[in-house]
């Protein structure tokens, strides 16, 4: 790539589609430091979109704004037929189908997968909320419930409590949350931190089955991951857009070689 390997291209969809998020000049604040600063970025539909870059660069503070957890301090988040969703809350975005998974796994260790998904399908009805009313009220979603453990290697597993589950496991079933809602635009905060060989590949492979009929966008340290599942890649520094483009050229971008590793490799 050239002195300007993003090329023109940047902040919009490939191929000239509508882009399913449509993020212009957002920025977050903190006591004068700006976390995220004037990020324009489209997702396109239908795509696998990474956010990478170093540490401090501002990813997750992005994911957050994507998703309701942090308000912007400037800019605007439109999903796809105009919606605004910058400043809504968590729950709002959700049900307008934008869901996402945390880095962190926040499980119930008593409850079973089974229940877990059960109370994750029931919640856009109200019913999440009331669950110990009545068992039967939920035994509508037991099908459900099943066909997603299943969809995401789970199946053998549906009735131990979550807290027995190894971390993979927890990971899928946190993936199995998300498609409960069944949600139009999926995002994923470091489906693969803190795993194995054998749990990463497993996991990949996984996001590479349910992002059928859905927008994937997902934070990732693992560039072997990034570079198998991201069909477009952004990489953030500083809380701005540093560069964007398929896997295969970002990862020749002196500016990207820099930003991970210094200058003296970025001059090789």
């Amino acid at each position: 790539m050239g002195a300007d390997p993003v090329g023109s291209g940047h902040g919009a969809a490939p191929g000239g589609s509508v882009p399913i998020l449509r993020v212009r000049g957002l920025s977050r604040e903190f006591r004068g430091f700006l976390a995220v600063d004037g990020v324009d970025l489209d997702i396109a539909e239908g795509s696998v979109h990474a956010l990478v870059g170093p540490n401090g660069a501002g990813k997750t503070t992005l994911f957050n704004l994507l998703t309701g957890f942090l308000k912007p301090s400037a800019g605007s988040v439109l999903l796809a037929g105009g919606q605004e969703l910058a400043g809504r809350s968590p729950e709002a975005i959700t049900r307008l189908g934008v869901a996402r998974s945390f880095q962190i796994t926040s499980l119930f260790a008593e409850l079973t997968p089974h229940q877990h998904v059960e109370l994750a399908l029931a919640s856009p009805t109200g019913l999440g909320w009331r669950f110990w009313r009545s068992d039967r009220a939920l035994a509508r979603f037991a099908e459900r419930a099943e066909e997603l453990l299943d969809q995401v290697g789970l199946s053998g597993h549906g009735h131990v409590p979550a807290g027995s589950l190894p971390y993979g496991s927890k990971r899928a079933l946190e993936l199995a949350l998300a498609l409960a809602l069944d949600p139009k635009v999926l995002l994923l905060d470091e489906p693969t931190a803190g795993m194995g060989v054998e749990d990463v590949d497993r996991t990949s492979e996984l996001v590479r089955k349910i992002r059928a009929g859905r927008t994937v966008v997902l934070v990732e340290h693992n560039m072997n991951v990034v570079a198998s599942l991201a069909d477009r890649v952004t990489v953030l520094q500083h809380g701005k857009v540093l560069a964007e483009g398929p896997y295969a050229e970002i990862r020749h971008d002196p500016r990207v070689i820099t930003a991970y590793l210094g200058d003296s490799h970025a001059a090789r």
